[in-house]
């Protein structure tokens, strides 16, 4: 007569299309009984998983009704797995945290509030270190405002897809020496994001996984701002080299950073430093001067605040603004200028830093 365990291990051959885990061993699957003609499952499906439910239970039947004398399968809903504490898997997910194939060291980028710089400092900062020699991959987390394809240039692009079902595969473009990847090249110029988190978490999990990274010696994921969903399905699902938090010098922008560089603290996330970034404004007729148009120190106080370096102070300059409109990154367009080499220090100190993490 067959078993609840050879019927589990039978099942244990359905995998999560995200991370390729087995589904039973996710707790996503458990509860298996075997009374003839009869054989009942409960299935937990996290809310970031729904969109698998229709392939998970119909392999589930079709492979339990292969079993000697079970006519007949019966689906339970249970609920989703337990989430845990800060620190441990949220959203359904396990504590144990999955590296990404061929990638050897994640940082993200991150910051308390919007409209600080964020995405100009993550796309010149993968931009600094390809031009250092690195592969370098780009993560556009950010899913309700993707800015990375104009800043690369390929906003008028589309990523081509191999494979099929769930061995399905986006290939990332490649711009200024950098493979990115965004939901900016997923959808209409204009079409707004109207999503929940479990849909958000979802799809950063098929950014990390069901992507063809190829092999990368950083991936720089590119945070939405503020503490959420996208922070925490991140620093949840892989294992980070560490965050970089962006903040202006201003006190606002410095009051949001603290939050959001505690929350990556709590969460045993090593923050590599800070940037501060708009420390400065260059007139472009006269490069000499400087004009602190939104104060000075925030940056400084805040790194010392929570004992952690202060990796960059990032001046304003006009062809910063026009590089990113232009998809010509000002680390590409004017390497000299001394934005561009802001950024350039910015990428050796944090190649030097992270060379001994894991």
């Amino acid at each position: 007569m067959v078993t609840a365990e050879q019927a589990a291990e039978l099942l244990k051959g359905i995998l999560d299309g995200g991370s390729d885990r087995s589904v039973v061993d996710l707790g996503w699957l458990d509860r298996v009984r075997i009374d003839p003609p009869r054989a009942v499952i409960r299935l937990n499906l996290p809310g970031f998983a729904q969109g698998q439910r229709e392939r998970i239970v119909a392999e589930a039947r079709e492979r339990l009704l292969t079993l000697e004398n079970i006519h007949d399968v019966q689906i339970e809903l249970g609920s989703p797995p337990s989430q845990g504490g800060i620190g441990q898997a949220g959203h359904g997910q396990t504590a144990e945290r999955q590296p990404i194939p061929g990638v050897k060291k994640v940082i993200a980028v991150s910051s308390g509030k919007g409209g600080v710089g964020k995405s100009t400092v993550a796309v010149n900062l993968a931009c600094a270190l390809a031009n250092q020699g690195l592969r370098i991959g780009l993560l556009d987390a950010d899913i309700y405002g993707p800015n990375a394809p104009i800043m690369l240039g390929v906003s008028d692009q589309s990523p081509e897809v191999s494979g099929s079902g769930d061995d399905q595969q986006m290939i990332p473009l490649e711009s200024c020496g950098v493979a990115v990847v965004s939901m900016g090249l997923l959808i209409e110029e204009n079409q707004p994001v109207i999503w929940r988190g479990p849909m958000l978490n979802g799809i950063i999990r098929q950014f990390l996984y069901q992507v063809d990274w190829s092999e990368r010696d950083v991936l720089i994921v590119d945070l939405p701002p503020g503490t959420g969903d996208a922070q925490l399905s991140l620093a949840q699902a892989v294992p980070m080299a560490g965050v970089v938090i962006v903040t202006t010098p201003q006190q606002v922008a410095l009051q949001d950073a603290r939050r959001g560089l505690a929350m990556f603290l709590q969460m045993g996330v090593p923050v590599l430093g800070v940037v501060e970034n708009m420390s400065a404004f260059i007139p472009p007729d006269q490069p000499d001067r400087r004009y602190a148009l939104f104060g000075s120190g925030g940056g400084q106080t805040l790194a010392e605040a929570f004992e952690v370096p202060l990796l960059a102070k990032i001046p304003m300059e006009m062809s910063v603004q026009e590089g990113g409109d232009l998809g010509k990154p000002i680390t590409i367009s004017h390497p000299e200028s001394a934005s561009a080499q802001a950024f350039k220090g910015l990428a050796e100190q944090l190649r030097t830093s992270i060379q001994d993490v894991y």
